[in-house]
């Protein structure tokens, strides 16, 4: 049975998973890259971005590409897509990652504009869903045929899944830095009253690696 999980959602020390601010330039918000330092150097990272061979092994890379196995489809919101707010003037903007983006699934976009699916390189398939949380996870299940759906960002889209109870498992890197504003991921949210328990922390020199899990 198909698990929805979130893997490797970089956070801030007070909580933030993006900095405030966020323009096409800078869509992390201020200070946003320096939640990501643990990924970025990874071999799993490295590769994705086209350095193979290149980056670190260690607990870092392991969390890495843990969050790569057995996934068969993905589930993210209309700001990790790009920055484009409204309707969709066109179909020229295809994602932050080139015409081969890392996912190799199908990824179904949470958004209030249709749009026709995109064909990416290297099996990705972006499609657009206009009716919810529910019904993207309802695709995404049938889709990934069995295997787990990993649910991106950003912020927003990973609160309102876990407020609803739907994901399973969360695993979390925590970056040594302080934000202070922008998107926070618990503020207001009762994770245990939502059936949330930790059950795995470890720390690397360069994030504490948390893995939360739904109690069923």
């Amino acid at each position: 049975m198909s698990k929805l999980l979130v893997r490797g959602f970089s956070i801030s020390v007070d909580g933030y998973g993006a900095g405030p601010n966020q323009t096409l330039e800078n869509p992390l918000g201020v200070g946003g890259p320096s939640l990501h330092k643990w990924a970025f150097a990874t071999k799993t990272f490295q590769k994705m971005f086209g350095n193979d061979g290149g980056g670190e092994a260690g607990l870092d890379e392991d969390f890495a590409a843990r969050g790569f196995v057995n996934i068969g489809a993905s589930i993210m919101g209309r700001n990790m897509f790009g920055p484009i707010r409204g309707p969709w003037p066109d179909g020229e903007w295809k994602g932050w990652w080139g015409p081969n983006p890392p996912y190799h699934t199908p990824v179904f976009v949470l958004t209030n504009y249709p749009r026709e699916s995109l064909t990416m390189d290297g099996g990705t398939t972006f499609h657009f869903v206009t009716d919810g949380i529910h019904a993207a996870l309802e695709r995404a299940t049938e889709a990934a045929n069995g295997q787990d759906i990993r649910l991106g960002g950003g912020v927003a889209t990973v609160r309102e899944y876990l407020q609803a109870g739907l994901v399973d498992e969360l695993h979390l890197a925590i970056s040594p830095t302080l934000l202070g504003s922008g998107e926070n991921l618990f503020s207001g949210m009762d994770l245990p009253s939502l059936g949330y328990q930790c059950v795995e922390h470890v720390a690397s020199k360069n994030a504490i690696h948390v893995v939360l899990k739904k109690e069923r």
